[in-house]
């Protein structure tokens, strides 16, 4: 892994300043949330205390059988803020369908909602029967009614009074006749208006009733009859002898509640069973206010710093009525408690709380008080927006300064890399070092690699020269012995001793060979310092040169190719035959009788490539950067007439012309590559 990935992914641990910022958030929101629970229970606790001083108006509560047998039998009558038309259609009511409340035991077949306004009640009821049996006209004037048609009763009482019936059957769909059936006996009501709708596997009941013609307590029964001859009931849990306390909104207590509730607050007031019987303020407008002024993604990030809470949905009023979250059936209980609602989608947050309503020693209902948590810490709180965004150009910030600081740094080290490898690449080490006048550790590490390279030099001049020193200190002990030797064969030996003198005399000369090879790069060394350049053609000068090949390697077969129409470089044609020679005389020694070693020149770029190719077997990989060093041969046998000088010196000769110089393995061969500028 590189430093610059390195330096990032240590730049990861600034991840925890945005850590901390969140947790510092989540346990404010947390605090402020609770101080404003707290804050609305003292607000609840005191609502609850004035609306102690209303208890008739709120139901009473008997022991705890009866109680059950309310709760159970109890119809609820919605507020409708507009009159709707009696044609048995749902669509003009001004509550929402949720509001049909199923009766039970009826699995879902049969659904209801009773609503007021004005001095009337409202009856809806939809059932699911695909069998619908109409009243024959002729049972309509019985006494018992008609006992053999599908119906719907709405039964009426005043405890302790006798109850009275209100029953809805259709002979047709369309409006309906309304017939009461009490104690007088069963007669049609005039004051009564219902329409039948007839609907795919069923059908609707609308129906408008006076309010004064019903008591206190009503249920509600639903006849389904098979045919005409065979009664069949199916009705809810209502008693038809015990009908339930009718339950609906008590004006005096949704006044006193508009009273005392505060803006930006929802009060609902409940009766013992969780009824809701006043209701007042809403936190519609603050939550609207909070959704439109914040961008999504600050949105998304408050969702995930602040704790969540339960559907912000299960805050609204029960559509049904009849208010059974945990919180109000604990206050229903006698304990106040508290409750907070948030919303992934919009952020909208409620607090609630509740708080049982006494009368006495009993519990008369409860109250139920609701505020959006934009009134503390929020999304349009515009310290947490500013947090937010500091906090996130802060890290970017960071971020950004750290990958260009690995950046830098990754550079200078790759710079030094660099260089350290270039130094290499030259006849004379290059011992100034990128960064070296820098006081950190790469300067450091830079002038370290300076002086090794410096000594490295020195070492490399010193071998270098070696030849030329060996060349010069060995000529003239060389000169002695042979004259030495010369002298010694004009006197008379014997034959063992003539033999020794003779084998000294071929030692010296083969040394003289070597001296004179030596003496040959050396001279070539000068050569090239002192050369006159000049521009020639070196595609002729390497045709003439093949020709030349061909008449003193009678052996091998020589092949030129020569692709560049126009190349000429700049230098000395002398040397370029002579380091062609070494090449040549490389590719002989490698190849047998009867190969043939190509000669090629070609465009690369912008230089000139010149290849000799010749079968042959392949280079050692380990020799391959040793090839063109002095004195290294990788013949398999040493002989004096290859020293290991001849590639070094085609090396001085191409660098002399700044050039560059490569052997590769090729199928079958090897191929040496010489690149020329082009002039």
């Amino acid at each position: 892994m590189n430093l610059r990935r390195q330096l990032l992914l240590v730049s990861l641990l600034t991840l925890m300043l945005p850590w901390a910022g969140c947790q510092f958030i989540r346990e404010t929101e947390s605090a402020l949330r609770t101080t404003q629970q707290q804050m609305l229970a003292g607000t609840a606790r005191a609502v609850a205390d004035s609306l102690s001083r209303y208890p008739e108006d709120f139901p009473l509560r008997d022991d705890a059988e009866t109680a059950a047998v309310r709760n159970n039998n109890q119809l609820y009558g919605h507020q409708l803020q507009a009159e709707p038309a009696i044609d048995g259609y749902f669509s003009d009511w001004t509550i929402g369908e949720e509001s049909l409340r199923e009766m039970p035991g009826s699995d879902g077949a049969i659904r209801y909602a009773i609503g007021l306004r004005g001095s009337y009640l409202y009856l809806y009821v939809a059932v699911s029967d695909p069998h619908v049996v109409y009243a024959d006209v002729s049972s309509m004037a019985n006494a018992d009614g008609p006992a053999y048609a599908d119906r719907v009763e709405l039964v009426s009482s005043n405890p302790p009074y006798l109850e009275e019936r209100f029953s809805f059957a259709a002979e047709a769909p369309g409006p309906v006749v309304a017939y009461l059936q009490n104690s007088f006996g069963f007669s049609a009501d005039a004051t009564v208006r219902a329409y039948w709708q007839d609907v795919p596997a069923g059908y609707r009941l609308e129906a408008r009733i006076p309010r004064s013609k019903l008591g206190t307590h009503l249920g509600l029964v639903v006849q389904n009859t098979s045919n005409a001859t065979d009664i069949g009931v199916r009705n809810s849990s209502y008693s038809t002898t015990s009908p339930g306390e009718f339950v609906s909104v008590s004006p005096e207590l949704g006044r006193v509640a508009s009273e005392l509730v505060q803006q930006g607050m929802r009060l609902i007031v409940t009766d013992p069973s969780g009824w809701r019987i006043a209701s007042a303020g809403n936190v519609e407008t603050s939550s609207r206010q909070l959704a439109q002024g914040v961008s999504r993604w600050l949105r998304y990030a408050y969702d995930a710093v602040v704790e969540s809470g339960t559907r912000v949905a299960l805050a609204e009023p029960d559509a049904s009525g009849r208010e059974q979250q945990d919180y109000v059936v604990s206050a229903l209980a006698g304990n106040p408690d508290t409750a907070w609602f948030r919303s992934k989608d919009s952020s909208r947050a409620i607090v609630a709380v509740s708080e049982p309503v006494r009368s006495g020693s009993n519990i008369i209902g409860a109250v139920v008080l609701q505020q959006g948590t934009d009134a503390i810490l929020s999304l349009t709180n515009k310290g947490l927006a500013r947090l937010m965004n500091v906090t996130l150009v802060s890290m970017l910030l960071l971020a950004a300064g750290l990958l260009g600081y690995a950046s830098w740094l990754s550079r200078r080290i790759q710079k030094l890399s660099d260089a350290a490898v270039d130094a290499l690449a030259h006849d004379r080490l290059q011992t100034k070092l990128p960064s070296s006048g820098a006081t950190d550790e790469i300067g450091k590490l830079s002038r370290s690699f300076s002086s090794v390279l410096a000594q490295l030099g020195d070492y490399n001049e010193y071998l270098r020269t070696l030849a030329s020193k060996l060349s010069h200190e060995m000529r003239t002990p060389l000169a002695i012995v042979t004259s030495s030797l010369e002298n010694l064969e004009q006197e008379s030996l014997s034959e063992s001793s003539a033999a020794y003198t003779a084998r000294a005399k071929g030692g010296a000369d083969r040394l003289r060979r070597i001296l004179g090879a030596m003496s040959e790069a050396n001279r070539v060394e000068e050569l090239v310092k002192n050369a006159e350049m000049e521009e020639f053609n070196l595609g002729a000068v390497l045709k003439a040169s093949a020709t030349a090949y061909q008449d003193i390697y009678t052996t091998r077969r020589f092949e030129v190719d020569v692709a560049n129409d126009n190349p000429n470089v700049h230098g000395s044609p002398e040397l370029v035959i002579q380091m062609l020679d070494k090449l040549v005389d490389n590719a002989v020694s490698f190849s047998a009788e009867g190969d043939t070693i190509e000669l090629g020149l070609h465009a690369d770029g912008p230089a000139l490539r010149l290849d000799v190719s010749n079968p042959g077997p392949a280079l050692p990989e380990t020799m391959r950067s040793q090839l063109f060093d002095s004195m290294v041969s990788v013949r398999a046998k040493r002989d004096d007439k290859h020293l290991g000088l001849g590639l070094y010196i085609a090396r001085i000769i191409v660098a002399g012309h700044d050039g560059r110089i490569d052997a590769r393995n090729i199928d079958g061969g090897v191929c040496f590559s010489v690149w020329f500028p082009c002039v």
